[in-house]
């Protein structure tokens, strides 16, 4: 273990403030500097260069006039610049003042039973997760932050706006205390922890050292070591067997997102545009363009989030890393996941690519970029890929799930174990009625549907929140039903339309019972404690 996990109080990066908010008053002090610079050259081009041409002394004027209508200029002539050059002094001692005061007053603990955070200079506050809530830990690495060798770690809870963020540690710093937080919540004796933790040879240094948190050997001094940061892979390669990560091509990452959807608003946004312009309706250009350049921002995102992808099991959970100068991991401990769905785009078929995304508490449909990213496990793979990741999400049921999932994806009908809905479902569904279909095995509900968008979701049973049958009156004549199957909020919606009323209610029935069953024997929130039964004895 690092000796932040010994439950005392510790600070975080002294360069914390300046990367939390610092980086806008820098932003700030920069366009005065550059406000200023552009009148002392204008300036000195009129009192040395009187020569170039042009009235001089009506061009002076015209400079004074403007001048005197600036800010900077009006405290030059009003002779006031030593008061102002006072001012910024003091105001730059205030910012620093606050900065040191941010930082003192920024503590955090981990102790045995939650990680805590204290803030604040006027208005305190203080935060804590329960372990045993922690539903992930993520650690992300902006561009900036990594000029100082930092990381931002970020502990997911179950509930809304309950995460416990820790901005910034040292980047090594950061991936140690990732490992103390899963030894603890794991349920695994400490001192057993502990002792493979050195067998392992998995020392944490002090941001200075030679090895980080995950064992890398680094070069020696300060600049070898920010290089040998931005070249490690994001997700180390020892932690995880190589047949279980899942790689990205650039090819495939640039043609998924060349083929996604948001392509074509872009030509339908382009279209507008131009049909705009060519008719003299400027008001397109400041309504459309926004849009467009929101859309582009937003592609390009997608692509850059998803180079150096990779994704491995690891004994503490399933471990995710992107990114190419940002970057973040995630790591998402065993029986956390409470929905997996995969998709399927209609441009996407001819070439088999399937994204994954997640359900995981404390992520919101309606969450940040960031935190949207984080539900999305396989930004796009093959057939091939879906039965890795759906392996690593679903260990436990892998074995039983499996000769299922290529139906799911792809099959229709009842063939290959699923339960297919009646015809008389094509009244209400003409298009995708034959690709509706329900299955159970080990656990896990399997519900598959869409025709433009092809669809797979599965829900582990001991996660299930609860579970309806809603009837419409078009249904009631036709004589279906849909059963939904409630989890916590996110990208994923587990609904089966469509079904024969009395099956709905016979399938409605087993989802309860079983649930009921699954979730009174599921252990996994103390996954490690399950693997070794001697560290009941240490808790």
């Amino acid at each position: 273990m690092t000796n932040l996990a010994d439950g005392e109080w510790h600070r975080l990066h002294p360069a914390s403030p300046l990367l939390r908010g610092g980086l806008v008053f820098i932003a700030v002090l920069g366009f005065l500097i550059a406000n200023l610079r552009e009148r002392l050259v204008d300036w000195a081009f009129l009192l040395f260069a009187p020569d170039l041409g042009g009235d001089v002394d009506a061009e002076y004027g015209r400079w004074q006039e403007d001048w005197a209508n600036d800010p900077i200029g009006a405290i030059v002539s009003l002779n006031l610049v030593g008061w102002a050059i006072a001012a910024v002094a003091v105001l730059i001692v205030v910012v620093i003042a606050g900065f040191w005061l941010s930082w003192r007053m920024h503590t955090f603990r981990v102790t045995t039973e939650a990680p805590e955070v204290r803030s604040g200079i006027l208005f305190r506050s203080h935060r804590s997760a329960r372990l045993d809530r922690i539903q992930g830990i993520n650690v992300n690495r902006p561009v900036f932050a990594r000029l100082f060798g930092t990381a931002k770690l970020e502990v997911s809870v179950a509930g809304q706006s309950a995460n416990v963020p820790l901005s910034y540690l040292g980047s090594a710093l950061a991936d140690g205390l990732r490992a103390d937080l899963l030894r603890l919540a794991s349920g695994a004796r400490a001192e057993k922890a502990a002792k493979a933790a050195d067998a392992a040879g998995m020392g944490v240094g002090d941001g200075t050292g030679t090895v980080d948190g995950t064992g890398r050997a680094h070069v020696p001094g300060i600049i070898g070591q920010r290089v040998d940061e931005f070249l490690a892979p994001e997700l180390d390669p020892s932690l995880a067997p190589p047949e279980s990560v899942v790689h990205l091509p650039l090819g495939r990452v640039i043609g998924s997102t060349l083929l996604g959807g948001s392509t074509l608003w872009i030509i339908v946004l382009a279209a507008v545009i131009a049909a705009g312009v060519s008719t003299g309706q400027i008001w397109v250009l400041f309504s459309f363009i926004p849009a467009a350049i929101g859309l582009v921002s937003y592609m390009w995102s997608r692509i850059t989030k998803s180079l150096r992808y990779s994704i491995a099991g690891t004994p503490d959970g399933v471990r995710i890393g992107h990114g190419l100068l940002s970057t973040g991991n995630q790591t998402i401990p065993p029986g956390r996941i409470h929905a997996i769905e995969a998709n399927q785009w209609l441009l996407w078929r001819p070439f088999g690519w399937w994204s994954i995304r997640i359900n995981v508490a404390g992520q919101s449909v309606t969450a940040s970029n960031d935190a949207a990213q984080r539900t999305l496990v396989l930004p796009v793979g093959t057939v091939a890929d879906v039965h890795r990741v759906l392996a690593l999400l679903l260990p436990d049921a892998a074995f039983a799930v499996d000769p299922l999932i290529e139906q799911g994806l792809v099959g229709r009908g009842g063939a290959g174990g699923y339960a297919p809905v009646p015809k008389r479902a094509a009244w209400l569904r003409p298009f995708s009625w034959r690709r509706i279909g329900w299955a159970l095995a080990g656990g896990v509900a399997l519900i598959r549907r869409g025709w433009l968008l092809r669809s797979l979701t599965l829900v582990p049973l001991a996660r299930m929140q609860s579970v309806a049958v809603s009837v419409g009156p078009l249904q009631r004549m036709l004589r279906l039903a849909s059963v939904r199957i409630h989890t916590v909020t996110g990208p994923v919606t587990a609904l089966a339309p469509s079904l024969d009323r009395s099956e709905a209610t016979d399938l409605f029935e087993r989802l309860a019972d079983e649930a009921v069953e699954r979730a009174a024997s599921d252990t996994s929130h103390h996954w490690a404690a399950v693997s070794r039964p001697e560290s009941a004895d240490a808790r």
